[in-house]
């Protein structure tokens, strides 16, 4: 049905559909991965923990940043470990992880900007066309910090296809890079949608619930669970909306509305501060900012205001009440 709210143009997911060829090939390639490093056209993005390397722009401007360099500039701040991450047309794309001991001599840098990749994204300080690229090599290397050795026998493991696994010389296991499922959902009731608040929100921000899918659990399962876990409340239908990747450290938010069969609350107070229901009207004054009591929701970077937005606008959902 057509929406009966002014929510303006629809913003894009953070993270998702960077347009970068994976380019799998080449991985196991070294010649071929050496000939699309040097080549003038390739790009790489610095990774030092959890902060993103940046250029600053001519003109002094603070609220815009670069943060491609080539690789021979990113190699030259102290790279300990790299990663292929594809090819945008011609150009290969690169992430290398920065030593530890160099960043606060980066920091000091005044052609230079560090800022953690959620304070990115949150205030739009560079393109978006390469948030996706840096979520990628962010996860990549956020895996290959934690998986330093095997864990089937302990020995010290070492980095192969250009990144994408980990081999054990001793007892010849293979580790691959892992993305943790996690549902994040939306419970519906008619005109109704059940959002929840963390103890680590803003104090004016709700949103989807979320969590974790376990071993053996569907997409269905997990949704229905966690809503009983963390609300108390009972879900039928499940619809998938959508999906996207979230480099913190590396899940996969699997998206989708839910028709709520029960309606009265019940809250976990060990997983969300507090959770509700919101009318529809209301929602739609908290995504166009103009809730009365200043309520808001997730930035438009994160999946949970796609989802909360498809439904206010009468694109995808439950739209009746059990």
């Amino acid at each position: 049905m057509p929406s009966r709210f002014d929510l303006g143009p629809k913003p894009r997911l953070g993270y998702a559909d960077d347009g970068l060829e994976r380019a799998a090939e080449k991985r196991t390639d070294p010649a071929a991965l050496a000939a699309v490093e040097a080549d003038p056209r390739s790009g790489a993005y610095a990774i030092a923990g959890e902060l993103v390397v940046m250029k600053k722009l001519p003109g002094g401007d603070e609220r815009q940043f670069d943060p491609l360099f080539t690789p021979a500039e990113a190699r030259a701040f102290g790279v300990h470990e790299s990663v292929f991450l594809g090819m945008a047309g011609a150009a290969g794309r690169f992430g290398f992880g920065i030593d530890a001991a160099a960043i606060e001599a980066l920091k000091a840098r005044e052609d230079l900007k560090l800022a953690d990749l959620r304070a990115i994204a949150a205030h739009g300080l560079i393109a978006d066309q390469h948030l996706a690229a840096i979520g990628e090599a962010k996860a990549l290397l956020s895996w290959h910090a934690r998986h330093r050795f095997c864990a089937n026998c302990g020995t010290e493991s070492k980095v192969v296809d250009a990144g994408w696994r980990r081999d054990c010389a001793h007892c010849k296991t293979q580790h691959f890079p892992r993305t943790d499922p996690v549902v994040i959902m939306l419970p519906v009731d008619g005109e109704r949608c059940l959002l929840g608040r963390s103890g680590r929100f803003p104090v004016t921000m709700w949103s989807c619930l979320a969590g974790y899918i376990e071993p053996g659990e569907t997409i269905e399962e997990a949704v229905r669970r966690e809503t009983m876990e963390e609300a108390g409340i009972l879900c039928g239908p499940v619809t998938y909306f959508a999906s996207q990747p979230w480099p913190f450290p590396s899940t996969l938010m699997i998206g989708c509305h839910a028709q709520a069969l029960t309606r009265d609350v019940v809250v976990d107070k060990n997983e969300l501060e507090d959770a509700r229901w919101f009318d529809r009207e209301e929602v739609a004054l908290m995504l166009m900012q103009q809730h009365p009591d200043k309520l808001g929701l997730p930035r438009p970077v994160a999946i949970a205001y796609h989802i909360i937005r498809s439904w206010v606008a009468g694109e995808a959902g439950p739209q009746s009440g059990a």
